[in-house]
């Protein structure tokens, strides 16, 4: 039971170090707007991630273009989880070339990618975003640890407290993601 217990009471302190950071809301509240802007100019969302991350990845993208809390018209987002795309490109390119491939054949100028990685420093990530730079893409960023890597090529990130392992991250991350639909949907331009 206490090991139990201590799980619980990690996450909460971890929770709390987050929530005690203004500025993490307004990376929140722009990156949300971000979104809102590319969708109102008939552009799509983009997301990508590894492991528990491409489940993130997943759900964002299904919030939006299913529903979440409201019913509307459903937005365009999409996530990079094909495995007959992944399985091909890392089969022909290698894996680090899983996402970047897919951002050049369907990325556009004023699209947005969601890039997730807990530890900023998957190159797989790192080539997406810079796929997507190249095609005049927002990047938001989720991060945890130091924000590796993607710290300075995002244009918005948002970073999970330290943590030793990626669990507590990916906590703080669909937080994250639940916040930016919610926000999205309530502050949508278009029914």
């Amino acid at each position: 039971m206490t090991t139990i217990k201590a799980h619980f009471i990690e996450a909460q302190q971890i929770l709390e170090k987050f929530v005690a950071v203004d500025a993490n809301f307004e990376k929140i509240a722009n990156a949300s707007n971000l979104i809102l802007k590319a969708i109102n100019n008939g552009n799509k969302i983009i997301s990508c991630g590894n492991g528990g991350s491409m489940c993130d990845a997943m759900h964002f993208a299904e919030e939006l273009s299913g529903r979440y809390k409201r019913h509307r018209n459903a937005l365009p987002a999409i996530s990079i989880s094909d495995a007959s795309h992944i399985t091909c490109v890392g089969n022909d390119y290698g894996f680090d070339y899983i996402f970047s491939r897919y951002i050049e054949a369907l990325g556009k100028s004023g699209d947005v990618l969601l890039a997730i990685s807990t530890s900023g420093n998957s190159q797989n990530i790192i080539n997406a975003i810079h796929a997507a730079k190249q095609k005049n893409m927002f990047i938001v960023g989720l991060t945890g640890k130091t924000g590796g890597k993607m710290a300075s090529l995002c244009d918005i990130e948002i970073r999970a407290p330290h943590s030793e392992f990626s669990d507590r991250v990916q906590e703080i991350h669909i937080k994250v993601i639940h916040s930016m639909i919610d926000y999205v949907e309530k502050n949508l331009q278009i029914s």
